[in-house]
C-alpha cells in the first residue's frame, strides 16, 4: 500500500476526546495489550498527530504519529500497527517468517507467496483467512512487514505451501516507514517453541482428520520439504543436512587440514554479507553510516542467507560474523570513538567494459560450476541462486522458477546485457557504440514516369560517408545520385541512385569495403542476368 509515495491531505494534533477514543479502539483491536501497554502506545501528554493521506492507489488512510514516528494507521475503519509499534510489541500479531531476500520484493509492492515462507519446527501459526499477521526474517523476531492472510493455515498446508499467502499492507523501508525516523529493526532472538500438539482439538490446524499425516510431515520435516524447496529456489543449494549426507557434495565439508584458515573463511563470509547489504539494503542517502549500524542492522540479517547459499564460505563456528577474526578492520573515525562508513564506490569493476558473447557464456558456465549449481540429477539443468534470480528472472517468476536449462540460462543472461557494437578500420582506432547495429538497407522504389531508383540507408553505422559512396556509385553506374535525409532516422542520410543498381552496390560493399554479408539486407533484389536493369 505504501510502496509508492502518498499525498498528505491534512496534519493536525489530536483532541483529548479523540485520544481517549483511540485508546478504546486499540484495546478492542488488540485485546492482548494490557492497560499499561495501551497507555504507553497512546500516551496522555505526549504530542500525538493525526495525518490524513491518500495512498498511490487512491485509498484514504488515517495515520497516527507519536514522537515523530507513525504508530498506527486506519483503513476502512480497521486499525493496523506499523513496524515501529511492532518493534516494541513483537508478539502483538501472529508471526510468519521469510528469507531476507524476499524482503526486497515486499518493499517493491509484491505480496508474500507461500513458497517464500519458512516453516519452523513448531509449525505455522494458526490463523484464518483475513487475519492480520506480522512477517519477520529468519534469525530475527522483529517484524518487517504487516499483511492480511489470504487463506487459513489449514488451507496453506493442504495447498503444499503454494499460491499467494498474504496481501501486504505495510513494510519496513516503504514510504510510511520513511515518514518516521527511518530506524532499522532491532535484533530480537526468535522464541524457542515446542512442536504443536497434534491432538489439540478446537482451533487446531489439524482439526480435519484428513490433514493429520500431512501436518505432521510438514511440521516435523519442513526443513527437508517446504524449507528445502525455498532454499533451492532462493539459493540453488540443498539443505545443510542433505548436503552433509550426500556424497556428491561432501566437498563442502572437507577435512580440517584442507580447510582455509578461520581468518580467510571469515573474510569470505564478511565480504558476501557486506556486498549483499550494499546491494539490497543500504542506500546512498544512508551514508555516512555507523559501522555498528551497518553490521548489526544490515549485515547480520544477510549472514544466514550467505550461510545457506554458500556453506563453503562459512567458518567452522557457523553463522556468526566476527569482524575481529577477519582482516577487515580499517574504518575512518569521524569523531573520537565513532566509526562510520562515509563513502562507497558503487561502481562495479566490470561496469563499462566490453564482453563478447563467448566471454559471457564462459563466465556463466564457470560461475555455475564453481558454486555447485549444476543439477546432480540432470546435468542439462542449472539451479538458480539469489544472484542468478535477481539477474534473469521476472517478478512473477521469483517463487516458481528454481532451475533453468543451460541454453535458456545463457540466452536470458545475454538478453539482460546492454548491447553494443564495434567497427574497426585499418590504421584507425575502433569505434564503439551502444545499442544494436542496424544492417545496411537496400530497397527499390518507384518514382515519377515509372522509373526505378535504388535507395541505400544506414551507411554511417559502418563508418561510410554517404556523399563519398554516392560519388563512387555515380562513376561506376553512370547514373545520377542524390543524398537526402533518411525518413524516421535522426541525422541519418540515404543515398538514391537512378535505376536498379543493387549489383554495383553489392560489389562495392562486399568486395571493396569488405563488409560482412549478414550486415547487408536487400542484395537479393539485384536484376537477374539477361534482364534490363
Amino acid at each position: 500500500m505504501f510502496a509508492k509515495a502518498f499525498r498528505v491531505k491534512s496534519n493536525s494534533a489530536i483532541k483529548g476526546s479523540d485520544r481517549r477514543k483511540l485508546r478504546a479502539d486499540v484495546t478492542t483491536a488488540f485485546p492482548t495489550l494490557g492497560t499499561d501497554q495501551v497507555s504507553a502506545l497512546v500516551p496522555g501528554k505526549e504530542e500525538l498527530n493525526v495525518v490524513k493521506l491518500y495512498a498511490h492507489r487512491g485509498d484514504a488512510v488515517t495515520v497516527y504519529v507519536c514522537g515523530g514516528n507513525p504508530i498506527l494507521f486506519e483503513l476502512e475503519k480497521n486499525l493496523y500497527p506499523t513496524v515501529y509499534t511492532l518493534w516494541s510489541y513483537p508478539d502483538l500479531l501472529p508471526m510468519f517468517t521469510t528469507w531476507p531476500l524476499v524482503l526486497e520484493k515486499l518493499v517493491g509492492g509484491a505480496d508474500l507467496m507461500l513458497p517464500g515462507l519458512v516453516v519452523p519446527p513448531a509449525g505455522l501459526p494458526r490463523v484464518q483467512n483475513g487475519d492480520l499477521c506480522a512477517i519477520a526474517l529468519v534469525g530475527n523476531r522483529a517484524p518487517v512487514a504487516i499483511g492480511v492472510a489470504a487463506m487459513s493455515t489449514a488451507e496453506m498446508l493442504t495447498s503444499s505451501l503454494k499460491g499467494r499467502g498474504f496481501s501486504m499492507l505495510h513494510t519496513y523501508r516503504d514510504h510510511l516507514w520513511r515518514s518516521g525516523d527511518k530506524s532499522s529493526p532491532p535484533s530480537l532472538a526468535p522464541l524457542a517453541l515446542d512442536p504443536p500438539d497434534l491432538n489439540e482439538e478446537k482451533g487446531s490446524v489439524q482439526a480435519d482428520p484428513t490433514l493429520q499425516g500431512d501436518v505432521r510431515r510438514l511440521t516435523l520435516e519442513g526443513e527437508d520439504k517446504a524449507n528445502g524447496e525455498v532454499r533451492q529456489q532462493m539459493c540453488g543449494e540443498k539443505s545443510l543436512s542433505e548436503a552433509s549426507e550426500d556424497p556428491s557434495v561432501r566437498g563442502l565439508n572437507p577435512d580440517p587440514t584442507d580447510r582455509k584458515s578461520l581468518k580467510e573463511q571469515m573474510d569470505e563470509l564478511l565480504q558476501r554479507c557486506f556486498l549483499h547489504a550494499l546491494k539490497c539494503q543500504v542506500k546512498k542517502a544512508d551514508l555516512p553510516l555507523l559501522t555498528s549500524t551497518l553490521l548489526g542492522s544490515h549485515m547480520f540479517s544477510c549472514c544466514f542467507v550467505s550461510f545457506t547459499c554458500f556453506p563453503s564460505a562459512t567458518s567452522p563456528e557457523g553463522r556468526q560474523l566476527d569482524v575481529k577474526k577477519s582482516s577487515y578492520k580499517k574504518v575512518e573515525e569521524r569523531s573520537r570513538g565513532v566509526q562510520s562508513v562515509v563513502a562507497v564506490d558503487w561502481r562495479h569493476p566490470r561496469k563499462g567494459s566490453v564482453l563478447e558473447g563467448a566471454e559471457v557464456r564462459t563466465i556463466i558456465i564457470n560461475y555455475a560450476k564453481k558454486n555447485d549449481l549444476v543439477d546432480a540429477d540432470n546435468k542439462n539443468l542449472v539451479k538458480l541462486d539469489p544472484i542468478l534470480c535477481d539477474c534473469i528472472l521476472e517478478k512473477n517468476e521469483q517463487h516458481t522458477v528454481m532451475k533453468l536449462p543451460w541454453d535458456s540460462l545463457l540466452t536470458r543472461c545475454l538478453e539482460r546485457l546492454q548491447p553494443a557494437y564495434q567497427v574497426t578500420f585499418p590504421g584507425q582506432e575502433p569505434v564503439m557504440k551502444k545499442g544494436k547495429i542496424c544492417p545496411i538497407d537496400i530497397t527499390l522504389a518507384q518514382r515519377a514516369s515509372n522509373k526505378k531508383v535504388t535507395v541505400v540507408r544506414n551507411l554511417e553505422a559502418y563508418g561510410l560517408d554517404p556523399y563519398s559512396v554516392a560519388a563512387v556509385l555515380q562513376q561506376r553506374c553512370q547514373a545520377s545520385t542524390t543524398v537526402t535525409p533518411a525518413p524516421g532516422a535522426k541525422d541519418g542520410l540515404q543515398v538514391q541512385i537512378q535505376g536498379n543498381q543493387v549489383r554495383h552496390l553489392s560489389r562495392l560493399l562486399l568486395e571493396d569495403y569488405q563488409l560482412p554479408r549478414k550486415h547487408i539486407q536487400g542484395l537479393e533484389k539485384a536484376p537477374k542476368p539477361g534482364k534490363k536493369k
